[in-house]
C-alpha cells in the first residue's frame, strides 16, 4: 500500500501542471453544477462539457508523456460515460 502512495506522489510531483489543470476543471465543474442545480438541461450540458474536458485532458496528458494508446483513450471515454450515467441518476 505504501508503494502505491509513493508512486502516486511521484507521478503528481512529476506532472503537477497536468493534475492542477484537472483539479481546477473539476472545481469549476462542481461550482457550475451547483449554480445550475435544479435545471436538468443545463446540468446535463455541464456534465457533458466536463466529460469532454476529461477525455481531452486524458489525451493531452498521455500525449505529453508520450504514452498514447488506444486503451487509454477508450478508458477515459468509458469512465466519462459512466460519470454521465451516474450523475444523471442524481440530478
Amino acid at each position: 500500500m505504501n508503494h502505491i502512495i509513493q508512486a502516486a506522489k511521484k507521478e503528481i510531483k512529476k506532472h503537477a501542471f497536468d493534475y492542477l489543470l484537472l483539479c481546477t476543471g473539476g472545481v469549476v465543474f462542481l461550482l457550475f453544477l451547483r449554480l445550475f442545480q435544479g435545471y436538468r438541461i443545463y446540468s446535463f450540458i455541464i456534465i457533458c462539457l466536463f466529460v469532454g474536458f476529461y477525455i481531452f485532458w486524458g489525451q493531452y496528458h498521455h500525449a505529453k508523456i508520450k504514452e498514447v494508446r488506444l486503451a487509454h483513450i477508450v478508458e477515459y471515454i468509458l469512465i466519462g460515460f459512466t460519470v454521465i450515467f451516474l450523475l444523471l441518476l442524481f440530478i
